[in-house]
């Protein structure tokens, strides 16, 4: 993506923090040199630095998938700016917003016991202690049935793009303006938004605050 330099973002650590929190992304790559994608949770591996999930096996998105450079886009928080909230009118509204590209070669997973791992993986990601799901010996028969319906992945990621638009091309005070006024509005992105642009103007906090990391 294009990425003026005010808005870049390139510290890792933040830009694998963000995937772990904003990790339903929408996976990008060619079926017959047409774009296709699909919106997909998946599980960061920062070890191995990977991403896995899984295909419905009836999208033939993962048909032609195997050894592309496929692109995968996670979107943060983000929100309209009024330019009305500037001192003066000779201004035009924008949209701040944070967003991730990854970039990475697709390898299909092939033995089973691989995509149950992965499931495995998913599961304790995503389910909360309150309601804890599990994949045990009271439905692994069913889980496995289920597989036969699955593509499971892994992407391993060659490149990452950070974009963290905050009104960093602004001056201190009119960024002030713009916080005033996004932490008066009853939203979860305007104030998150908000507090991220406070954070770069303070500095009392580093950027990788996303989610209060």
């Amino acid at each position: 993506m294009h990425i003026p330099k005010p808005f870049e973002m390139r510290d890792k650590e933040t830009l694998l923090d963000f995937i772990e929190r904003y990790s339903f992304g929408i996976l990008v790559s060619h079926v017959q040199n047409v774009p296709v994608a699909t919106h997909l949770p998946l599980v960061l591996d920062r070890d191995r630095e990977c991403l896995t999930g899984h295909f419905a096996k009836a999208n033939d998105q993962w048909r032609e998938i195997e050894g592309q450079e496929a692109l995968v886009v996670f979107q943060g928080p983000h929100h309209y700016i009024s330019s009305s909230w500037y001192e003066t009118r000779q201004s035009v509204p924008t949209w701040n917003y944070v967003a991730v590209h990854v970039y990475g070669t697709v390898e299909l997973m092939t033995e089973p016991e691989e995509i149950l791992a992965s499931l495995h993986e998913m599961v304790r990601k995503y389910e909360s202690p309150e309601h804890r799901f599990s994949i045990d010996e009271t439905n692994i028969e069913y889980v496995r049935g289920l597989m036969s319906g699955l593509v499971g992945f892994r992407l391993r990621m060659n490149r990452i793009e950070g974009m963290w638009k905050l009104s960093q091309n602004h001056s201190p005070e009119r960024q002030k303006r713009v916080v005033e006024a996004l932490e008066r509005i009853p939203s979860e992105d305007a104030a998150e938004i908000a507090r991220l642009m406070r954070n770069n103007l303070e500095r009392s906090l580093p950027l990788r605050g996303i989610g209060g990391r």
